[in-house]
């Protein structure tokens, strides 16, 4: 009884008995004609009596009645019959959402319901199905980055439990330039870690925006200053390509900084000796336009969609000291979208350079 189903089929029957029933009431209740009127000629008059006459007409009156009622009955019984089919068709996709609902609460991701039905079940249908995609992407990528922190974080501790052991057994010596090399896998842990804080607020929503009106040419300069020398280590040609007078703008002028550092850095890095890396800046009428342009190694098409996911590294080959850990472009586009902007990658292909480009509306509240 507790069925969606028999509760609508017991409704239907209900109205199909009381529709059967509604001639007899009232014919009962002499709410009806008792009999029905027969025109009777003068020569009909001279052949049957009065009371034959009134005979006729009650006789005729009984039939049209019973004609009545088995029909009605007839369309009730008809009608109880395709409601209950129909009520059964109705309720079917609720039973396939009510089943897949259960299933995805048993962690069954892969679970989907049948898109059948009229166009409402049809959208209710594919909506959940979108529903426990996603989900089975969001859970994908939890696993993925769990798998991603454990690797990166295994690579430096294993450098240090290596080397101070080396130390300890008297392997390496205690010299200067050890400690030097362990202080620098301590600042790439440290930088690893950050970059993990700053990736689980940006999913979060908590990466806090300081918005002020700050001077963006001088802001890139100062970018551009500070990784001047890994530039000069490798001989590339850093330039910059600036409008001649200041353009103040309201964004959070460290996080927009080190969203060009971010930048920078994966065009030195990915920018072979002698090469060029340029950073320009144009004021559109919708807002500003940041572009890192170099002549490095490119950017293969398939691997273009996911040069923003975390720990993504376009040639699994590369080693930390050279690629990064492959959060930089994560936490960039986050610092981006926290501005209501978007940034987008395009190259040409392998060995033909790269290019970011960075929007900035002019309203980031």
């Amino acid at each position: 009884m507790n069925r969606l189903w028999v509760r609508i089929s017991l409704i239907i029957g209900l109205v199909a008995v009381i529709i059967t029933l509604f001639p007899l009431a009232v014919r009962r209740l002499g709410l009806g004609p008792e009999r029905t009127a027969v025109t009777v000629t003068t020569a009909q008059e001279q052949t049957f009596s009065r009371a034959e006459i009134s005979k006729i007409q009650a006789d005729i009156g009984n039939r049209i009645w019973l004609l009545t009622w088995s029909t009605v009955a007839f369309g009730a019984v008809v009608g109880l019959g395709v409601g209950v089919l129909l009520s059964r068709s109705l309720i079917k996709p609720l039973t396939a959402l009510e089943q897949g609902a259960k299933a995805v609460a048993a962690h069954d991701l892969t679970h989907r319901v049948p898109e059948k039905g009229s166009r409402e079940m049809k959208t209710v249908a594919h909506a959940f199905n979108e529903m426990a995609a996603e989900l089975k992407r969001t859970k994908l990528a939890q696993q993925n980055m769990l798998a991603d922190i454990t690797h990166e974080l295994r690579h430096p501790v294993h450098l240090f439990q290596g080397n101070l052991q080396g130390i300890i057994d008297g392997i390496f010596p205690l010299e200067m330039k050890e400690i030097v090399f362990l202080w620098e896998e301590t600042q790439r842990l440290s930088q690893l870690v950050n970059d993990l804080h700053e990736i689980g607020l940006a999913e979060s929503d908590q990466l806090s925006m300081q918005m002020q009106e700050v001077d963006v040419g001088r802001l890139i300069k100062d970018a551009v200053d500070a990784i001047r020398p890994l530039a000069v280590e490798k001989e590339i040609d850093l330039h910059t390509k600036l409008p001649p007078d200041p353009i103040l703008f309201a964004v959070d002028g460290g996080r927009i900084r080190q969203a060009i550092l971010n930048l920078l850095g994966n065009a030195i890095r990915h920018t072979p000796d002698g090469g060029e890396v340029l950073v320009s800046l144009v004021e559109t009428a919708v807002g500003l336009e940041i572009a890192v342009v170099d002549t490095g190694m490119g950017i293969a098409p398939d691997d273009l969609p996911y040069v923003f996911d975390r720990f993504y590294r376009t040639d699994a080959s590369r080693n930390r000291e050279t690629s990064g850990a492959g959060l930089g472009l994560a936490i960039t586009k986050a610092i981006v979208e926290g501005h209501n902007g978007r940034i987008v990658a395009t190259s040409l292909g392998i060995n033909r350079g790269s290019t970011f480009m960075l929007y900035l509306p002019a309203t980031n509240g």
